[in-house]
């Protein structure tokens, strides 16, 4: 349309495409691919271009010219579009018919792709056909239906049915309410056709196209009338075309045309549709379509209105042709609303309309929004300088219903030359964020998602008639790019990258006629949609791939349009210069590449440099000099200096030449015999290895192997690995051949041919180049990509194996696809074993078989044959012992693979919980699963240790789970192996594995240690410990009430007193354990009484004494003696104290010292309060330290105990001697505290008293400044009674501190 991809350099060399090119290579000449159907000959057909329909289809070696070939095989020119289906001999035929029967050019073929069930339609003469164009059984599955005659002649008379007649077709997809996962692999066994005649308005439905192609319902408009007819129609329709049913008053007219039609199914009901369609005299119609007949009703009409556009005379243009189109405001293909949206399009606005399907259908407006006005901030500023005319063309939304893409022509005049012109453009529209566009809006509720892009400034001035032929697309590789059709049949792709527009035309020659159509091929994992896909009228399917539009993409010419040729186009070496030079453009993904996943780095374009072409250009010229010749004189040195060796991975040099080698594509089969293909196909896999190993051996001798692996780790670790999937394919061939001689018919049955075909179809559907290839082909040559084997396991199982099988042919298929997992797997660790000395160090570097697509298709495999061993329990033994060894294969695979990407990931540093978390739940559960099986296998329960086993079932359970056991062994299965242990009852077995597994967190030991503590076997325990000190002495860590006794058994006699001594004075043991453990204990140790922690202080104290006298032996006893008097002090409280108030303390539960002497304060009782300094007296000092407010109190608490106002006002009364005033004292509570504590006799741990709370201010240096309580004295200051007893407290205290209770003498006052 706009501008090709290949360029002519002017008219005339459009006009030599008549004449023959003798030495063209393109297409054979005309006397070379003479057949049945030259009988008729066009007029001046190229004899160059896509081969005629007429003639039978090439390969794609016959249409490529030699300079493309080359040793790789077929090498296509990237810009070139690549074909990828032919049509069904049914529609060949027809289109001969036709050629046969009229002039060329006067047949007209209508033709269009649907999307959504990848089904492609033509119309020759009176017959509709449809075809799957992704199925390789299409060309044989092509439905015809016949279009009834008195659809075709309404409103013809005297013409024939062939010339003008075009045709608006909808696909109805009955199961779309049930979407499956893959897109590629949908079946149209359920599908619905509306069709309409443009001209007409004539409507006919199809109800289910596969069941009955004859029960049809069409529905008339009679134009002389204006009446409508509308009928169901069983069997073939009659030679008149006359049909009796009801009879409906419309508007139709035959000048207007219906330019648009959408439908959908609608949920719920047996295969009725709703179907819209809009007409150039501004009306909007409504079908519902049922097996029983066509409802047609007018819902709008007029809906253009006038367009306020202007001319230069200032006239109004009307609306002429509008509305254009209607597309749904988003995908349907899954909905079960019970109200649609859909957009509408007209001169100067887009409309939204809301269909209620329930419980009546009705048609709504929501709202509307100008694109063409005013306000340039909404869309298309009208009435700019030249500005003439505007015509929005086309509209269309994206899969997601968030972008609305509208196609313009902007009619405009250069003031300055006087010169008219045409520009296009692309206006994308979005929905504001926070509109709920489901409600009736009637405020503004689009905005521009980016600047209006213009594909073409300046292009020929056409007719309106030829500007509403055109059509847009959207959704195809590049993302963001569109394809516009145009009616002359050229489609053109507009790709808009980084400020600049570059187009890409399809333009094949005359003979391939018009482009019908065009659709996106879709994906084939639910992500992103692939790339452009053509429908023509006469050469069958094409494929635009993404790398074409890219590189063969150019700048927007001046003025360009249609096949009519540009005032100024240049030559292709000009065009490919000027890319080269405006520097290379990013691709977005990479269209050579059929892995699903993003890759670490993608071989784009952006990423290729002209050095890195020039660096791989000379690797392979060197290589094929080593070929011919063995040398490698120099190559080192010319590779550094070209730079080969400043990429690592995907885009060395070194990798692609790697690549290049195992992926090379071979010439086309030219047969179909299986065991004549299956011999070519090994033979090509051995050339490949013997030219690999001749590249690796280069790679030696030229000392490139020495710097990848010091320099480029990753791109030597890829090669190799190119070679390990090489011999992968090697191996997996000769197992399809064993398999296939197996069989009756080959290559027809069996799983894994099934595997070969889907992993061949999802190469071809993501590299389009392939599409002509046949789907074992191209597994077999895409070696590089042999995870897509795993990946179509793991996404696309359901297709291989079907759960409506039955059971054993479930089975049968199971088994044959883990043996295929099985033995990829294994032959490339073979091949790494025997390469070993060729491979870089492994730190950090994830091997192929353990990456995530890997990992999931092994595990797909493996759940599925857990979930066949669940589900059929009458399998007989001999079935089900060889579907467990395939899984206990798998499994070891499986287990392999998780312990490679485990330890790549740990030596990279990044995160690896969830992926050992993963790892470990699907060991357990194969290992558990495995076992299970064994032990079911001979009837056994469960058993313990020391449990008596009959020798004889012993020693066969041994033998089946030896090769479990080795699996669970280098894995850490400790459960499996701890069953296995106790079912077999041999003590020697688990001490040995006990030896044998030492992991990280103590291994084995550990886990045996646990599962003997929770059946509280301690003396099992202890046992064991005596052959494994060191690892139960971690384990009963956690547990102190085990732990002394292995210490003792140890004769670490200061640490079991240590020991004791914590765990006599601990909370709850099985609270400790639990909580430090992560877990919940199972068994309640209960609380120790206060005799029992006396006891444990006691075992404590001999163990300090039998370690023996040391520097710390005395205090550690002190320490134990003190906390021996404190559990006596708490026994003594709890006796003083009345039952009733400490209730809650009464069991021996142990209190802390704080808590002992919070309870003496509160009791008021003046024992208590004694006892209170008791407490503190045998606590430590930083205890006495850190809790000295709580002293304080003790000294304000005894010192209310007496009534010192009382004892004063004795004094006074009957005046005490000395030796009467300390008789006196002794009784009070101050003098016995101060006794207690800073007297003669008085005993405590470390420090004293004093160095705490010294008795008179100013006695301690260290005494803290401005403390009003920094001293004995200070407390009893701030007693009430002090102001007149003062003295006689204080002589209390100082007494107390120096009387060891004798008889004073005569020595003078304290307070003297």
């Amino acid at each position: 349309m706009f501008s090709p991809g290949t360029k002519r350099a002017n008219l005339s060399r459009r006009k030599e495409r008549n004449q023959v090119d003798s030495h063209s290579p393109v297409t054979p000449l005309a006397e070379n691919r003479k057949s049945q159907h030259d009988i008729t000959s066009i007029a001046n057909r190229p004899s160059t271009g896509t081969p005629a329909p007429w003639a039978p289809r090439l390969s794609v070696l016959a249409r490529i010219p030699p300079a493309g070939k080359s040793e790789k095989g077929d090498v296509v020119d990237p810009i070139k579009p690549v074909f990828i289906g032919e049509f069904p001999q049914v529609v060949r035929d027809e289109q001969t018919s036709i050629l046969r029967k009229h002039i060329p050019g006067d047949a007209c073929i209508s033709g269009g792709i649907d999307r959504e069930m990848c089904l492609s339609w033509i119309i020759c003469g009176s017959r509709l056909f449809i075809w799957n164009y992704l199925s390789s059984a299409a060309l044989n599955n092509c439905i015809a239906l016949e279009i009834p005659s008195n659809v075709l002649d309404q409103g013809h008379t005297g013409r024939n049915s062939y010339h003008g007649s075009h045709w608006l077709l909808s696909v109805v997809n009955w199961d779309s309410t049930s979407v499956p996962t893959n897109k590629v692999a949908r079946h149209w066994n359920s599908a619905g056709i509306v069709l309409c005649n443009q001209k007409t308005g004539a409507l006919v439905f199809w109800p289910n196209i596969r069941e009955s192609v004859n029960n049809l319902v069409i529905s008339l408009a009679s134009s002389d009338e204006s009446e409508v007819t509308s009928s169901p129609v069983d069997g073939k329709t009659t030679p008149n075309g006359q049909r009796h049913g009801n009879r409906v008053r419309s508007s139709l007219i035959v000048s207007s045309t219906f330019n648009s039609m959408i439908a959908s199914a609608v949920p719920g009901t047996q295969q009725s549709c709703v179907a819209l369609t809009s007409s150039s005299s501004g009306e909007l119609w409504l079908f519902y379509c049922s097996p029983a007949g066509i409802h047609r009703s007018k819902v709008y009409h007029e809906l253009a209105g006038a367009s306020s556009q202007s001319s230069d005379g200032g006239q109004l243009a009307g609306s002429k042709g509008y509305p254009r189109s209607l597309t749904w405001g988003y995908s349907l293909s899954s909905s079960k609303e019970p109200n649609w949206q859909f957009l509408l399009l007209t001169d100067h606005e887009i409309q939204c309309f809301n269909i209620k399907l329930f419980p009546d259908l009705n048609v709504s407006k929501l709202w509307s929004h100008e694109i063409v006005g005013t306000d340039g901030d909404l869309g298309i500023k009208k009435d700019l300088a030249g500005q003439k005319r505007i015509w929005p063309l086309d509209v269309q939304v994206d899969n997601d219903g968030k972008v609305i893409t509208i196609l313009v022509a902007t009619f405009c005049k250069d003031r300055v030359s006087s010169s008219s012109y045409t520009q296009y453009s692309l206006l994308a529209m979005q929905y504001k964020s926070g509109v709920n566009i489901y409600s009736d809006i009637h405020e503004r509720v689009l905005e521009k998602k980016s600047p209006i892009q213009v594909i073409i400034p300046k292009a020929r001035v056409e007719e309106e008639d030829f500007l509403f032929s055109m059509r847009l697309r959207v959704g195809g590789k590049p993302p963001g790019s569109a394809i516009i059709l145009s009616g002359d049949g050229t489609a053109t792709v507009s790709h808009y990258y980084r400020n600049s527009t570059r187009l890409y035309q399809f333009d094949l020659p005359y003979d391939a006629g018009k482009v019908l159509d065009a659709s996106v091929l879709p994906s084939s994992d639910g992500g992103e949609d692939g790339a452009w896909v053509v429908l023509t009228e006469k050469a069958g399917i094409w494929a635009i791939p993404e790398k074409a539009v890219v590189i063969g993409g150019v700048e927007p010419p001046e003025r360009s349009l249609s096949r009519k040729g540009s005032s100024n186009e240049g030559s292709i070496p000009e065009e490919r210069r000027n890319f080269m030079l405006a520097g290379p453009r990013r691709v977005s993904s990479d269209a050579w590449d059929a892995r699903d996943r993003q890759k670490a780095v993608s071989t784009g374009i952006a990423r290729r440099s002209a050095q890195d072409e020039e660096s791989e250009a000379l690797l392979g010229h060197l290589f094929h000099d080593f070929l011919l010749s063995g040398q490698v004189d120099g190559s080192f040195e010319k590779l550094q200096n070209s730079g080969a060796f400043e990429r690592d991975g995907e885009t060395s040099v070194f990798v692609r030449t790697s690549k290049a080698i195992v992926d090379t594509l071979a010439k086309h089969w030219t047969t179909t015999r299986g065991a004549e293909i299956l011999s070519m196909v090994s033979s090509q896999l051995k050339d490949k290895q013997q030219k690999h190993e001749k590249f690796l051996q280069f790679l030696a001798l030229s000392k490139c192997h020495e710097e990848l692996c010091a320099r480029q780790r990753h791109s030597l670790q890829i090669i190799l690995e190119h070679g390990e999937k090489l011999a992968g394919m090697i191996q997996l061939r000769e197992l399809q051949s064993m398999i296939s001689q197996n069989r009756t018919e080959i290559q027809i049955s069996g799983a894994l041919w099934d595997l070969i075909q889907l992993v061949g179809e999802r190469a071809r559907r993501n590299t389009v180049l392939l599409m002509d290839r046949d789907n074992a082909e191209v597994f077999y040559s895409k070696v590089s990509d042999l995870e897509e084997v795993f990946y179509c396991l793991d996404k696309q199982l359901q297709y291989v194996i079907s759960v409506e099988q039955p059971h054993g042919v479930q089975i049968q298929r199971t088994c044959e696809l883990s043996n295929v997992c099985v033995t990829i797997v294994r032959t490339a660790m073979h091949y790494r074993n025997e390469h070993r000395m060729w491979y870089p160090p492994p730190e950090g570097l994830t091997h192929w078989s353990s990456q995530y697509v890997v990992r999931n298709g092994l595990w797909s495999i493996a759940a599925f044959i857990l979930q066949l061993l669940n589900e059929t329990p009458g399998l007989d033994m001999s079935a089900k012992s060889d579907v467990c060894a395939h899984l206990e294969a798998l499994c070891e695979v499986l287990l392999e693979a998780y312990s490679g990407a485990i330890t790549a990931t740990v030596e990279r540093g990044e995160e690896h919980k969830g992926l050992l978390n993963e790892y470990w739940n699907r060991r357990d559960s194969l290992l558990d699963s495995l076992y299970q099986q064994v032990r079911g296998s001979l009837g056994f329960r469960y058993q313990d240790l020391d449990e008596i086993v009959e020798d004889k079932d012993v020693e066969m359970l041994r033998k089946l789970s030896s090769s479990l056991l080795s699996i669970a062994k280098r894995h850490e299965g400790y459960k499996t192996m701890w069953k296995i242990c106790c079912d077999l009852n041999d003590s020697e077995l688990l001490r040995n594995l006990m030896h044998e597994s030492m992991g990280p967190k103590g291994g084995f030991c550990q886990f045996v240690f646990k599962q003997l503590y929770e059946k509280r076997q301690f003396s099992k325990i202890l046992r064991l410990g005596e052959e494994f000190q060191e690892e139960l002495s971690v384990f009963l860590k956690y547990h102190r009430h085990l732990l002394w006794l292995h210490e003792v058994f140890l004769h670490q006699f200061s640490s079991a007193s240590e020991t004791l001594h914590v765990l006599a004075l601990s909370e709850n043991e099985s609270s400790i354990s639990s909580a430090e453990d992560g877990e919940a204990a199972d068994h309640v140790i209960h609380e120790p009484t206060l005799a029992d922690r006396k006891r444990l202080l006691n075992l404590a104290k001999i163990a300090v004494i039998a370690a023996g006298k040391d520097a710390d032996s005395g205090a550690k006893v002190n320490r134990i003696e003190a906390d021996l008097k404190i559990l006596k002090l708490q026994e003594e409280i709890v006796k003083v104290l009345a039952a009733d108030e400490v209730k809650q303390y009464v069991g021996g539960l142990l209190l802390r010292p704080e808590e002992l002497v919070e309870l003496c304060l509160k009791s008021e009782n003046p024992e208590l309060s004694l006892l209170a300094f008791d407490v503190f007296a045998w606590t430590s000092s930083s205890f006495r330290k850190s809790h000295r407010h709580l002293l304080e109190d003790c000294w304000k608490n005894a010192a209310n105990q007496d009534d010192w106002g009382q004892l004063y006002q004795a004094s006074i009364d009957e005046g005490w001697s000395d030796e009467e005033t300390l008789q006196q004292q002794r009784d009070t509570l101050l003098f016995q505290a101060s006794n207690r504590c800073y007297g003669p006799n008085a005993e405590t741990i470390d420090e004293g008293f004093e160095e705490v709370l010294p008795l008179r201010e100013g006695d301690s240096e260290d005494q803290i400044l401005n403390d009003s309580s920094s001293s004995v004295e200070a407390i009893l200051k701030q007693h009430k009674d002090f102001p007149f007893a003062g003295k006689l407290m204080l002589t209390a205290v100082m007494l107390g501190s120096v009387q060891d209770d004798v008889k004073v003498d005569d020595s003078p006052s304290p307070m003297e």
